[in-house]
């Protein structure tokens, strides 16, 4: 077991930041910790990492309670908290060694750094000063920080936030890479990114865990048992024929030839409606489902539906 969390709490002053929570990480995940501001995500990730000690309840990495040896937990797990601070006075490859020199011996030092600095793509930026680099830049210089001494976790806290679309994919892509080897936990506000690269999915609320389990299985758990499609017909048809097809629910004219239709029980109706359409004599212009996804779910366990 990688990560596991028991019935933490924590207060600030008379605020529960996080309500009795409990959960586990498996050796190998690529997990998404999600939730909306001030649900109690960096809180939580400060507490995992020994940055913040919790109320009651307790934390356990590879086996090791933080509480009693957070030192020895600090040594397995790479950490870039939300705010990515570095030292902006110094050159990349010199922030690198310096950090590089807390974690290891010193024969160790250069070919790690000269490694980590591949792995994250830092080699053209490697002798400019960090105060002089992209938000990009930064943020792939927090990642190596946080590799440097080669940890079995990684806590990510926002490591895309304020990046543009192409920042976002090369630091995806990174931590796609990274995660063939570690175990991954996190946070963003970017649901397409958790969908493109998780394997399991946490969204907590107000300080508890309210969903727990791959994507795909809370989608399924949450969100209703019905199908809608969206059909374009080449011609005008009555709503009256479209009622008597076996399955429809509810319909609505979108446009003149355009039609919103809603199964029953999770019935998928396309093959009916195509066998509709030849037998009226219609053409099918367009047909698409419609799929609920991560972003739906989220909204509706967060009371934003």
């Amino acid at each position: 077991m990688s990560i596991k969390v028991n019935n933490i709490t924590k207060l600030y002053g008379k605020q529960k930041a996080l309500d009795n929570v409990s959960f586990e990480i498996k050796t190998g995940e690529i997990t998404g910790f999600l939730g909306p501001n001030g649900a109690g995500k960096s809180t939580m990730m400060k507490i995992i990492t020994g940055f913040l000690p919790a109320n009651s309840g307790n934390v356990f990495v590879n086996d090791i309670n933080v509480n009693e040896n957070p030192l020895e937990v600090k040594k397995i797990i790479g950490y870039l908290p939300e705010n990515n601070p570095l030292y902006l006075d110094m050159y990349v490859k010199e922030y690198l060694q310096f950090v590089a020199s807390i974690h290891l011996n010193k024969k160790e030092i250069k070919q790690k750094v000269k490694n980590i600095i591949d792995l994250t793509g830092l080699g053209i930026e490697q002798n400019k000063k960090i105060s002089s680099l992209s938000k990009g830049y930064r943020q792939r210089t927090g990642l190596a920080q946080a590799l440097i001494h080669n940890p079995d976790i990684l806590i990510l806290d926002e490591p895309t936030t304020g990046l543009d679309p192409n920042q976002i994919v090369d630091i995806r892509n990174l931590i796609i890479e990274i995660g063939k080897e570690k175990t991954i936990m996190l946070s963003t506000h970017i649901m397409q990114e958790v969908e493109a690269i998780c394997n399991k999915v946490i969204i907590i609320d107000k300080g508890k865990i309210v969903a727990d389990d791959s994507s795909k299985k809370i989608q399924d758990k949450i969100i209703d048992n019905k199908t809608v499609v969206i059909i374009e017909f080449d011609k005008r048809i009555e709503k009256a024929l479209l009622e008597k097809i076996e399955g429809v629910e509810n319909l609505i004219n979108h446009k003149e030839n355009t039609w919103l239709i809603e199964s029953k029980n999770n019935i998928d109706i396309r093959a009916s409606l195509f066998n509709f359409a030849v037998k009226n004599n219609l053409t099918v212009l367009s047909l698409q489902k419609q799929e609920k996804s991560l972003e739906d779910v989220f909204k509706i366990l967060t009371g934003n539906n």
